[in-house]
């Protein structure tokens, strides 16, 4: 088992780097301890490795699964993260705002509503959209 999570986590890395850029998940490995390793070990591996290399969907299709995922379970920071993945994956701000938008019907209007706050402040962060004048 432990040559094939190496291997996972191999695969995984840099897909997990250019998702969400190498400068947050570098920073997440160096901050790991020991303990907090076997996470990062997981997450590269089974999330990254595992799930995003698998061909079958792409990643444009991925991100907005993610959004849409994330916002159920009303997982904020995590939205913040993959907004700027989703973005680095060639989502429009428009599939954003439609993915949002679909899962407020299926989650609810306050997982929505804490989804839509948080995606609009990594839009606005990221250049992606401009401030109201």
């Amino acid at each position: 088992m432990q040559g094939e999570d190496d291997a996972l986590f191999e695969k995984g890395l840099p897909i997990r780097r250019e998702v969400l850029g190498a400068e947050y998940v570098d920073g997440s490995l160096a901050k790991a301890d020991d303990f907090m390793m076997a996470f990062q070990r997981i997450t590269t591996s089974w999330a990254w490795g595992m799930a995003w290399g698998d061909p079958t969907l792409d990643r444009k299709t991925r991100s907005i699964i993610n959004l849409a995922m994330l916002t159920a379970l009303g997982k904020i920071p995590e939205v913040k993260l993959h907004v700027k993945g989703a973005l680095n994956n060639g989502v429009s701000v428009d599939e954003i705002r439609a993915t949002l938008s679909h899962a407020a019907a299926y989650c609810g209007i306050p997982a929505a509503l804490d989804a839509f706050k948080a995606t609009h402040e990594v839009l606005l962060a990221e250049g992606a959209i401009q401030p109201k004048k």
